[in-house]
């Protein structure tokens, strides 16, 4: 899973360099030679260029998949089949018990529940299976130069070139074609501004050490506003007169009282502030503030959706 937080937002480290559009040749050297000087103004040391850069050729495979973003180009019938399945379902509730302590002492450090955690490590890396075998800096080159969002690789790429610099072989730094790392899937930004040693080693270890992991992803979510004790939002039926494209935010309760009714149950929050969103035809969710911090790890209501589901059938 590709986290889109950042390739839709832009990078702290907007750094120009020409893109390949913008190029008569198109030339990967040339584009090197350029983010070598763009890296040293920065203050990136030429020894770490020479190690992180040498050899790098770009990888067809990486422009192939990035116009291929699954949130953005399938119905939320066929995502949610693949990403709610049973067999990732099943794999959840056995990740929640073989992790229970743990998990257990990440909540109390960052007040993010585990089934969440969970779901998103599950929909990111499929609990740690899937981390994808791309090299970062190759991947992270590719697009800069490929140049449809250039300056946001670019300033990925800087924060790589500074994780390399602070010790870290580039030969460790694996993932995603797009860049994003281990099994949080972490862009290298998030990596150095969310990453978490929580076994206290000396290293932050996204890729094969789960407390780092699973703290890392609770975080993340906490630095951007996740509300201890509150949900992330519940399906609902709709009554039939309501117009849902001008409904705007209110309170449960007020949802409520506009004939909204809640798939089983009742409202855990009555006064929690709550949008709609429709993902197809005859579904319907009340989504609470959480749900926009889970867009802050990838901006797709789809993906949030998944996320808050399978968050609740880890749970059981």
């Amino acid at each position: 899973m590709i986290s889109r937080r950042f390739l839709l937002a832009a990078s702290p480290w907007v750094l120009s360099v020409t893109p390949r559009a913008a190029r008569a040749d198109g030339n990967f050297s040339h584009f090197l030679a350029q983010l070598r000087a763009k890296a040293i103004a920065a203050g990136i040391a030429r020894a770490t260029l020479d190690r992180a850069l040498a050899g790098i050729n770009p990888d067809p495979r990486v422009i192939a998949l990035d116009r291929r973003q699954p949130e953005f180009t399938q119905t939320w019938a066929h995502y949610a089949a693949s990403r709610l399945s049973p067999v990732r379902i099943a794999a959840g509730r056995a990740a929640m018990a073989r992790h229970r302590a743990l998990l257990r002492d990440v909540e109390t450090a960052y007040g993010v529940p585990p089934s969440v955690i969970v779901a998103i490590w599950g929909l990111e890396s499929n609990y740690g299976t899937n981390t994808g075998d791309f090299p970062t800096i190759p991947a992270l080159a590719t697009l800069a130069w490929e140049g449809r969002r250039a300056a946001l690789f670019i300033g990925e790429l800087i924060a790589a070139l500074r994780i390399i610099e602070g010790g870290m072989a580039p030969s460790r730094l694996t993932g995603s074609y797009a860049g994003a790392m281990g099994q949080p899937q972490f862009m290298p930004s998030a990596y150095r501004r969310y990453g978490v040693d929580f076994n206290g080693d000396g290293v932050c270890d996204i890729w094969t050490d789960t407390a780092d992991v699973l703290a890392s992803i609770a975080r993340y979510l906490a630095d951007h506003g996740w509300v201890h004790g509150a949900g992330w939002g519940q399906a609902v039926v709709l009554p039939p007169d309501l117009d849902a494209a001008h409904a705007g935010a209110r309170r449960f309760s007020e949802w409520q009282a506009l004939g909204v009714a809640p798939r089983g149950g009742d409202f855990a929050d009555p006064d929690a502030s709550a949008r709609l969103t429709l993902p197809a035809a005859g579904e319907a969710f009340l989504v609470s503030s959480n749900f926009q911090v889970i867009k802050s790890y990838n901006a797709s209501d789809f993906y949030a959706l998944a996320v808050g589901l399978l968050s609740e059938k880890v749970r059981g």
